[in-house]
C-alpha cells in the first residue's frame, strides 16, 4: 500500500518511518510512504503558499495554487492515483469502519493542512474523503496523517506478525473496547490478575473477557455504544 503525505513540514516524519512495524513493514515492501512539500510549487521567490482570509479574521490560509499544483504532481506519480484525504476538524470523525474503508484503497494522498486551514476552494475543486481525528485542534494535519498511516498500515496483510491479531482488538469484530487484560508476575503492589484467567476454563474466560468488554465500553462510552454491540 502507498502512502502520499502532502505537507509544509515533511521532515516531522522523518522519525517516525523509522520506528517499530512501520519501518518493518517499509523494509519488507509492503508500505510504501512519499512525502511532498507544498513549497515546492510555490511560484514566487518567497515560496509563499498562505495568504490572509478574505472577509478579515484571524491567521492565514493555504492557498489554492500550490496545493492544487502538488496534487496534480503528486498524482501523476505511481501506477494510479490515489484517493485523496484532507485532514480537518470539519471531516468525517475517524473509526475504525472508515479506518477499513480507507484500507481497501492501494493508495491514499493525505492532505495536510496548517495554519487556519485551507482556502475552501480546494476542498471543492479536489473533492476529497474528508477525515478529522476528533474533536479537538493539533497544530496540523501531520499527526493525524501518522494516526491515519498507524491505523490503516495493520490491516494491510502481512503487516501485524499475527494475521488474526487486528480482527480481535477494540471495535474491529464487536464494536466494544477491549477487555482487561495481564501479565506476569500474578501479584504487583497488592494488585492481583484476576483467578478466571488462571483457572484454565476458556469458557468462563471468554465469558469473563466479554463482560468486562461490556462494562467498559458502558463506562467509557455510555449505553447507546452497546445497542449494537449487545445484539452481536
Amino acid at each position: 500500500m502507498r502512502f502520499d503525505v502532502l505537507t509544509l513540514f515533511p521532515d516531522l516524519f522523518e522519525s517516525y518511518l523509522q520506528q517499530s512495524l512501520l519501518k518493518k513493514a517499509i523494509d519488507r515492501g509492503l508500505i510504501e510512504i512519499h512525502r511532498w512539500n507544498f513549497r515546492d510549487w510555490a511560484t514566487d521567490k518567497h515560496q509563499s503558499v498562505d495568504d490572509k482570509p478574505y472577509g478579515g479574521g484571524a491567521g492565514m490560509l493555504l492557498c489554492c495554487q500550490p496545493v492544487f499544483d502538488c496534487v496534480d504532481a503528486v498524482q501523476q506519480q505511481g501506477t494510479a492515483p490515489g484517493a485523496l484525504v484532507m485532514l480537518t476538524p470539519q471531516g468525517r470523525r475517524l473509526d475504525q469502519a472508515l479506518v477499513e474503508e480507507l484500507a481497501a484503497k492501494p493508495r491514499l494522498v493525505l492532505l495536510c493542512g496548517r495554519y487556519e486551514g485551507f482556502d475552501d476552494r480546494i476542498r471543492q475543486g479536489l473533492e476529497p474523503i474528508e477525515v478529522s481525528v476528533g474533536d479537538f485542534i493539533t497544530n496540523g494535519g501531520e499527526v493525524p496523517a501518522m494516526l491515519i498511516i498507524d491505523a490503516v498500515m495493520r490491516l494491510v496483510p502481512g503487516v501485524l506478525g499475527d494475521e488474526t491479531s487486528s480482527r480481535y482488538e477494540s471495535f474491529a469484530e464487536t464494536g466494544l473496547l477491549e477487555h482487561p487484560q495481564y501479565t506476569r508476575p500474578r501479584e504487583y503492589r497488592g494488585m492481583s490478575v484476576p483467578e478466571v484467567l488462571v483457572n484454565g476454563n476458556h469458557q468462563q474466560i471468554a465469558e469473563w473477557r466479554r463482560q468486562t468488554s461490556l462494562e467498559r465500553t458502558r463506562e467509557v462510552r455510555g449505553e447507546g455504544a452497546l445497542r449494537g454491540a449487545e445484539r452481536g
